[in-house]
């Protein structure tokens, strides 16, 4: 009853103040994160008043929202870009696979925890994200009003607050660059970076000034609408936690000074947005209604004044700018380390490329996705028809990283991986990478990369890998009356190779490779309690690959290719059972992934290992069984049988694997799989004879330390049946 005796006032009040002149009217947004999709509504019923709005301000995503109305688009508009926008991806400046650099697909995705490593210590990240994401999305959104450096000049005049991190104090942005104002303005703690404009750290302005009423009040408008989306304190039985009572601390002075600014508005609309967070992306449909709801109650106002503005008018829909700009010239500022060659190779545009917003934006992705920039902006002016494009980068300070993720599976057991990553370590163009695995078995790998992009690139790996396992290891026809032994494995691998990419999608490598292989059991004694060795010797060996990756995705991919061709010639061994012949061994992999739906995928992988020239030593035929996707050497996974159960000189496998999607990031799965092995199973071209099957049902859900999965094997062709679990990222 209160509210609508307030609202019944102040409509008559306007309606008198109305009468004596034209009102100019301001219309200022709080911050709210999440919760400022809700301004969405306000907008939407202004327009359908045909209300004009004659001055903007905000904070935080209320200056987001308030910048995308003031150049031009429509509440309505914003509403579709808010609906079509994936904002958890954007603010984790989560890109596209096909994005990331061949080296990145094929050795990271495998960690959880990134943290920066200076001068030998270990740090904290700024934020989750450098929210270079969402720089890129404004700078598209906002094409229409690039050249514009005075915000007083866009179609509706305009001002945005940020936090100078330095002294905590308000900083009035409405000249420059409107997306990288809006950027800072909404950089808020913990998620976003801070940034630099004119050599001041900016973030998020909420912390100084969430509500700018006072800024608007000085722009000399008549009437002030202002739109508060920020919620209140907590009692004290919901202070629960450290979390709570940081936010809490923090919210003191905010909403403080907000109730001061609150008392200078003609017309005060707060939506019902109290059970929000500021983080709650994934109900935005819920929180855009909650704004609609509040501003209906206000449309006789907006009618009102929208009458004694003259003449209504129907807000017109700004074009979203989707041409083509054709580039005549191309500079780049901010370049340090990396030269501008190199700049121009990842971003691959050249003058004379016809190129659109969207398409830059795909293009800063390439450049980005090499973590070696903290901002990339950009510009394009105009030039007899043409345009330049102005790139201006900003470079990382930090070449070094800890990167963290754990893991455990039936063969390894549990294993907690620790990479360290340095760029520059003797070169600009290289990479080390040093993974060490600490947990039941001790691995490690080390990777050094000079990466020459479409020349020939170069580099070192080493491999150290071990484990135990009780195997069937059925081809071990020197003792036919053991089913199973516990083998103690040792593999120790050193390359150098040269290699070749294109396009981030193929790979081309030769090498020379030194391997150490041990496997022996004490399972089968000699006679004299000493352990039985299967093989204890050096090789010397070539090796080439062709690779291929196109998946959207690392773990459950929905649509692209696959593909890890090799072909390893060994030529000379120490030979610790004195009858080592030369000869070679090919292994391929074959895989693709489609979707039938939102919810349905198919994947199909195809395997296949050929031993070249008869070889006496058992250690080096191809062992199937066990469900592992980090095994190595001749070890394949195949669903129904136990790790290395089947084994022979040549195999071919196909693995049929359905999907359903039950919901964000949790899938059933059905798999089946296929295979033969024979001392050569194309000798006589019948690839269906003898053929071994196997099949399991899982349930898994990807999670942010990696695949969590449950599965039930089975076998029709053997009367054995297995639960299996693995938890993290494969490595």
């Amino acid at each position: 009853m209160k509210k609508f005796v307030a609202v019944f006032f102040l409509f008559l009040s306007i309606v008198l103040f109305s009468q004596e002149k034209k009102s100019k009217i301001g219309l200022v947004f709080s911050g709210g994160g999440a919760k400022g999709f809700a301004h969405i509504g306000v907008l939407k019923e202004i327009d359908k008043a045909g209300l004009k709005i004659d001055y903007i301000g905000g904070t935080s995503m209320g200056a987001i929202v308030g910048g995308l109305y003031s150049i031009g688009y429509s509440g309505e508009q914003i509403e579709k870009i808010i609906l079509e926008t994936d904002f958890i991806s954007l603010l984790r400046d989560q890109l596209p696979r096909s994005s990331n650099t061949f080296f990145e697909k094929e050795f990271g995705e495998k960690t959880f925890i990134t943290l920066p490593v200076k001068n030998g210590s270990i740090g904290l990240p700024k934020a989750v994200s450098k929210g270079q994401n969402v720089l890129n999305f404004l700078l598209e959104l906002l094409a229409s009003a690039e050249g514009i450096k005075d915000f007083k000049k866009l179609p509706i005049p305009f001002f945005c607050i940020a936090t100078d991190v330095e002294n905590g104090g308000e900083v009035l942005l409405e000249k420059g660059s409107l997306p990288l104002a809006l950027r800072a303005s909404g950089s808020f703690p913990t998620l976003l970076n801070p940034i630099i404009l004119d050599d001041k750290l900016l973030v998020d302005g909420g912390l100084a000034n969430n509500f700018p009423v006072s800024h608007m009040k000085d722009k000399g408008v008549d009437i002030i609408i202002g739109v508060d989306v920020e919620g209140k304190l907590v009692k004290k039985e919901k202070l629960v936690s450290i979390v709570d009572i940081m936010n809490q601390i923090v919210s003191y002075q905010m909403y403080r000074k907000s109730d001061a600014e609150k008392k200078k508005l003609d017309v005060y609309i707060h939506p019902d947005i109290y059970n929000y967070s500021v983080v709650d992306f994934d109900k935005k449909e819920e929180i855009l209604e909650k704004g609609i709801i509040e501003s209906k109650k206000y449309t006789q106002i907006f009618e009102q004044l929208a009458q004694k503005q003259g003449k209504i008018q129907k807000r017109k829909k700004l074009n979203f700018d989707d041409r083509k700009y054709l580039i005549s010239k191309i500079e780049i500022n901010g370049i340090e380390e990396y030269t501008r060659a190199y700049v121009l190779g990842k971003v691959k545009i050249k003058e004379g490329d016809s190129i659109s917003r969207k398409e830059i934006t795909n293009r800063i992705h390439l450049l980005s996705s090499t973590k070696n920039y903290e901002r990339i902006s950009y510009e394009l002016v105009e030039k007899e028809n043409t345009y330049s494009l102005k790139l201006k980068v900003k470079e990382s300070s930090g070449n070094a990283n800890l990167k963290l993720g754990m893991h455990y599976d039936y063969l390894y057991k549990s294993g907690v991986l620790a990479r360290y990553s340095q760029k520059h370590l003797f070169n600009n163009n290289d990479l080390f990478s040093f993974n060490m695995i600490l947990g039941d078995n001790l691995r490690y790998s080390l990777n050094y990369f000079v990466d020459n992009g479409f020349y020939i690139s170069y580099g070192f790996r080493s491999r150290y890998n071990h484990f135990r396992a009780n195997s069937k290891f059925s081809s071990f026809t020197a003792f036919p009356n053991v089913s199973s032994i516990n083998l103690k494995y040792t593999d120790f691998t050193n390359q150098i190779f040269l290699q070749t990419t294109f396009n981030r999608k193929f790979a081309i490598g030769i090498g020379l490779e030194y391997k150490y292989l041990k496997a022996t059991t004490e399972t089968i004694s000699t006679g004299n309690d000493e352990e039985t060795i299967f093989d204890n010797s050096n090789y010397l060996n070539t090796f080439g690959y062709l690779k291929l990756d196109t998946y959207n995705k690392k773990y459950f991919p929905t649509k692209g290719y696959f593909a890890d061709l090799n072909f390893k010639w060994y030529m000379a061994s120490s030979d610790a059972n004195n009858d080592f012949k030369s000869f070679a061994q090919t292994k391929g992999t074959l895989g693709f992934a489609t979707s039938f739906s939102d919810k349905f995928t198919f994947q199909m992988t195809n395997e296949a290992g050929f031993t070249l020239n008869n070889v006496d030593s058992d250690v080096f035929d191809f062992y199937l069984g066990g469900y592992n996707q980090n095994y190595i050497n001749t070890f394949v996974s195949f669903y129904g049988y136990d790790f290395a159960e089947l084994s022979n000189n040549t195999f071919v496998k196909s693995e049929f694997n359905f999907r359903y999607a039950l919901a964000d990031k949790h899938y059933a799965s059905f798999i089946a799989n296929y295979g033969r092995l024979d001392s050569n199973v194309f000798k006589d071209i019948d690839l269906f004879k003898e053929v071994k099957s196997g099949y399991a049902l899982g349930y898994s859900y990807n999670s942010f330390i990696g695949p969590i999965e449950i599965k039930y094997s089975w076998s029709p062709d053997i009367n054995q049946n297995y639960w299996l679990f693995n938890l993290g990222f494969w490595f």
